[in-house]
């Protein structure tokens, strides 16, 4: 497992992976859809896939000793790591935002706790829509980009909507930290553990599409 993450990250990982991580800096423009942030790691996990068929990639690992099961486990490691690094990376972006003297965000979620457990959801839903067509075929990478970034636009659309209309979201989780800190904790949980669980859903089906692949 670790020589195939080591390929991962000093092989397969396309150059913008770590270029787009500064684009956490984009939480800090007045009144932006801030989950569009979030997105461009999806973007990020796109252009490696895609790199990947160019290059022959799965191919390649093919032809290494390890396991159907280890190639997808090691690309998930990849892509949860890259997630987590993005998450990360918008914090501090978020606390200064918080304390800038400028009114709320008036497109949708404010960058506060709330968002990143919407945040965690939203990736959750891009990796199971995304690897659960990609791994039924390696080469249809742009099908599945174009099926994930609609469920996510999907999704967007939805949470900023419910930032305007919904009483409990506009009232209490589109506001500035730390008020109702348990409700946006909660919040965070939440999205922490529906993320999880679509990746891991996603996880068992992608092992499964994959190992049933003729390469």
């Amino acid at each position: 497992m670790k020589p195939l993450m080591k390929k991962e990250l000093l092989l397969s990982m396309h150059p913008t992976a770590p270029l787009f991580l500064l684009l956490s800096s984009m939480l800090l423009i007045p009144n932006y859809p801030y989950y569009i942030v979030f997105f461009y790691t999806g973007l990020a996990v796109f252009f490696t896939c895609l790199s990947g068929r160019e290059n022959h990639d799965v191919f390649y690992t093919l032809m290494l000793p390890v396991a159907k099961k280890d190639i997808v486990k090691a690309r998930y490691a990849f892509v949860i790591l890259l997630e987590a690094a993005q998450m990360i990376a918008a914090v501090p972006f978020a606390v200064i935002r918080q304390h800038m003297p400028l009114p709320g965000n008036q497109v949708g979620m404010d960058a506060n706790i709330a968002l990143f457990g919407f945040a965690f959801a939203m990736l959750g839903l891009f990796n199971s829509v995304f690897f659960s067509i990609y791994y039924r075929d390696v080469n249809e990478v742009g099908k599945a980009f174009v099926w994930s970034s609609t469920a996510v636009f999907l999704f967007i659309t939805a949470a900023e909507a419910c930032a305007h209309i919904v009483p409990f979201v506009r009232d209490r989780l589109d506001t500035a930290d730390p008020r109702y800190l348990s409700e946006k904790l909660a919040v965070l949980g939440i999205g922490f553990v529906i993320g999880a669980a679509l990746t891991w859903l996603a996880f068992r089906k992608s092992v499964r599409s994959f190992e049933r692949l003729d390469l």
